[in-house]
């Protein structure tokens, strides 16, 4: 009995460090303000340091479209990976510093991307637990789940 009672509180400590070390985070890059027409939006989720989906957003209505992981890859030089929209048009994401330089392999659609803080502004707004802290851990996650 004694044992059975040891073995039991193990496995429960094992799963709540398990769960607790399980970790989703997403990097958000953005162009423009949300609400506006123009605004673009790459969310890019991680479970556990492992890619899990990307999401983008556009127009003031803010659409959203899942869009698919293809590749790591090189554009003329550097490093970049490659995704795809459902209707398999392709786009490389090339970190550029703290930004990330979107491109299609035509030159029709060139973007700079940079990081957008998700959380309360002036004290209005809940915080964003899985969000990236700032530009720095955004393009970390970047580098260590999408360029790997």
């Amino acid at each position: 009995m004694h044992f059975t009672k040891h073995l039991l509180l193990l496995f429960l400590l094992i799963l709540t460090v398990t769960m607790a070390t399980s970790q989703q985070k997403v990097a958000v890059y953005a162009i423009g303000k949300p609400g506006i027409e123009e605004y673009e939006r790459f969310a890019f989720w991680t479970k556990d340091g492992k890619r899990e989906r990307i999401d983008y957003a556009y127009g003031k209505e803010g659409k959203e479209v899942k869009i698919q992981y293809i590749r790591k890859d090189l554009f003329k030089g550097d490093s970049c990976f490659v995704v795809r929209f459902v209707n398999n048009y392709q786009l490389y994401v090339i970190p550029q510093g703290l930004t990330l330089k979107v491109i299609d392999g035509t030159g029709k659609y060139e973007k700079l991307f940079s990081w957008e803080y998700e959380g309360p502004v002036n004290g209005i707004g809940t915080f964003c637990t899985v969000c990236a802290e700032d530009e720095m851990d955004a393009m970390k996650i970047i580098k260590a789940s999408y360029l790997k």
